[in-house]
């Protein structure tokens, strides 16, 4: 019972410690989060931003952009952006290695979110018709069954235009050979989603590039489709930035590096705010729980502040660990 006492004392006192530590000397800092608007990212911004107001007592904005952006100012450390939480890699690889390696003003967490990304159909598809594969998009009788505006070649989503993923899974496509009797489909995520949600209402074949964390994975009953192994040998993805024949110099035959979504942030942080980037590298999510966050937020239309304010509350002592408690 002592030991309890003195235990339970201890926390408290290092709960208090730390974050009057933080309060006393960043009360009039502003700190600006870049903002994604897809559920799993909203979701994870919206954690930090709840852990920095109610633990920091910071004033949090979250700005919209792109990534060259939200690097560039995390890159000045003047406030502009302060903290990414949304770094996929390899997806981002170029502005690691301008920002992180090269010129040493941007940090990532050690700690991350595994995500997987690849081609998905609905599970009765891929079960009635022994699609597994993905060049099993390729047979022309699935191609038929693919085929969304009526013009009798499939459609497969590859991702939105801009985004990284999006021009690997081109290149995939073409290299997979599966342009003979199917057309790519660059459109926004709530297009894929309103696809999908349309085929499986009616029972019919639909193709898309899924990835996890994502709301599908629990709204739907999809299949992930095999593909050859990674090996440095048979993936080649060159930079598109500044290079007009990007596509035509690369090539992809098999699956690409395991992904990861870490946070990332400006350095300028670790003398701006004391304390704060020690609780950027603990925060520490599961996979499964950010599918149940997109979940809640893109299908059920809660809030993110509501869904994650909730997980917080039921999850203390996780929360608590994160602050070295």
């Amino acid at each position: 019972m002592t030991f309890k006492i003195i235990s339970n004392l201890t926390k408290a006192v290092l709960s208090v410690s730390f974050i009057c530590f933080g309060s006393a000397s960043i009360a009039s800092e502003k700190i600006s989060i870049a903002l994604f608007k897809y559920p799993s990212a909203e979701a994870r911004v919206q954690l930090v931003k709840i852990l920095l107001e109610e633990k920091f007592g910071l004033e949090v904005d979250t700005v919209t952009g792109d990534h060259a952006t939200f690097y560039a100012g995390m890159h000045r450390g003047k406030g502009d952006i302060d903290i990414h939480p949304e770094v996929w890699q390899p997806n981002q690889s170029n502005f690691k290695e301008e920002y992180v390696d090269e010129k040493g003003t941007v940090a990532y967490s050690e700690k991350f979110v595994n995500a997987t990304s690849g081609f998905c159909v609905p599970k009765f598809f891929s079960e009635e018709q022994n699609v597994t594969s993905v060049f099993d998009l390729g047979r022309p009788e699935i191609a038929k069954q693919l085929d969304t505006d009526g013009d009798g070649r499939g459609d497969i989503w590859i991702g939105k235009s801009g985004w990284a993923s999006t021009n690997e899974n081109h290149v995939k496509v073409r290299d997979y050979g599966l342009l003979a009797f199917n057309d790519y489909v660059k459109a926004d995520t709530a297009v894929n989603v309103a696809s999908l949600d349309n085929a499986v209402k009616n029972h019919k074949g639909y193709a898309f590039y899924c990835s996890r964390p994502g709301e599908v994975w629990i709204q739907y009953e999809i299949v992930e489709l095999t593909e050859p192994p990674h090996d440095p040998s048979c993936y080649n993805l060159t930079k598109a930035k500044n290079n007009p024949t990007w596509f035509e110099d690369s090539k992809i035959t098999c699956t690409g590096l395991p992904k990861s979504i870490r946070i990332g942030w400006s350095k300028s942080l670790e003398e701006r705010v004391p304390g704060l980037t020690s609780l950027l590298e603990n925060i520490d999510i599961d996979t499964k729980t950010m599918n149940h966050w997109s979940y809640e937020i893109g299908t059920l239309k809660r809030t993110p502040y509501e869904v994650v304010h909730e997980w917080i509350s039921a999850n203390q002592e996780t929360v608590d660990s994160w602050f070295g408690l």
